[in-house]
């Protein structure tokens, strides 16, 4: 492949995923990471995109897809839902990581003052609480990405392992009967320290996300103690995955 082949399927890859590290570049050129940086360099040349810490970002994204006010008008109502079955499982003066997904945000909408200590990577999850004179919020490190309104790359993750709650709030791109799969790979690497780092670990979907394998697994059913879905999951598969042990939460409507 010439280099400027490969640098244009540099551009496109980014265009869909927003930002990858170096190593998920190289994998899917098939150059090594010294390769893939002299590309992203040039790139950058270009201002296309952005170099980050161990990644690059696109500059001008061309979907919304991944914009969190954007991402936040789907499946409303049934996100409310799961919100409140899934704030419901969690005991008072718990310390809860909550991941940056939207249905995650409603879970805190909900959550009130319950928690003890909230760990986040989510920027809105984090102003949500900031007002509490009670609760105390921990902010990951990492780098911000406005769009998605999270904390991403190496940061993000050395802060989730170094941190241990009780419980950990996650949801994902996709649920299907061999696992849950995330649509990126930063992301997947951060909720890996933070399922690592909890006692207990929920996952909340809502139904247009059941039976859909995004790009990158993430994890298999034995880490996964709950799922919070909302009453209109597909009857097959969740009863598959209660057979499985998952215990599954289905939210009534509100």
């Amino acid at each position: 492949m010439h280099p400027e082949e490969r640098r244009e399927k540099i551009e496109t890859y980014l265009q869909s995923a927003e930002f990858a590290s170096l190593e998920e570049l190289a994998k899917h050129v098939g150059v090594s990471v010294s390769t893939v940086r002299r590309d992203v360099a040039e790139l950058e040349n270009g201002k296309t995109i952005r170099r980050t810490h161990g990644g690059a970002r696109i500059l001008q994204p061309k979907t919304d897809e991944f914009v969190f006010n954007v991402r936040d008008t789907h499946e409303v109502s049934e996100k409310d839902a799961i919100g409140v079955a899934c704030a419901a499982l969690i005991q008072p003066g718990q310390t809860v990581i909550i991941d940056s997904g939207t249905t995650c945000f409603h879970v805190a909408k909900h959550l009130g003052e319950k928690a003890g200590q909230v760990i986040t990577n989510s920027l809105p999850v984090a102003h949500h609480f900031s007002g509490s004179n009670r609760l105390e919020v921990h902010v990951s490190g990492g780098v911000i990405y406005p769009r998605l309104g999270t904390l991403v790359g190496p940061h993000a993750v050395e802060s989730f392992s170094r941190m241990h709650a009780d419980v950990a709030i996650l949801s994902g791109s996709g649920i299907a009967e061999d696992g849950i799969y995330n649509s990126h790979a930063l992301i997947a690497d951060i909720q890996r320290a933070m399922m690592a780092g909890a006692a207990k670990v929920i996952f909340c979907f809502d139904h247009t996300k059941f039976g859909r394998r995004s790009t990158f697994f993430l994890c298999d059913f034995s880490q996964v103690d709950y799922v919070v879905t909302d009453a209109t999951a597909p009857v097959e598969l969740v009863e598959r995955l209660r057979a499985k042990g998952v215990q599954v939460v289905l939210a009534p409507p509100l």
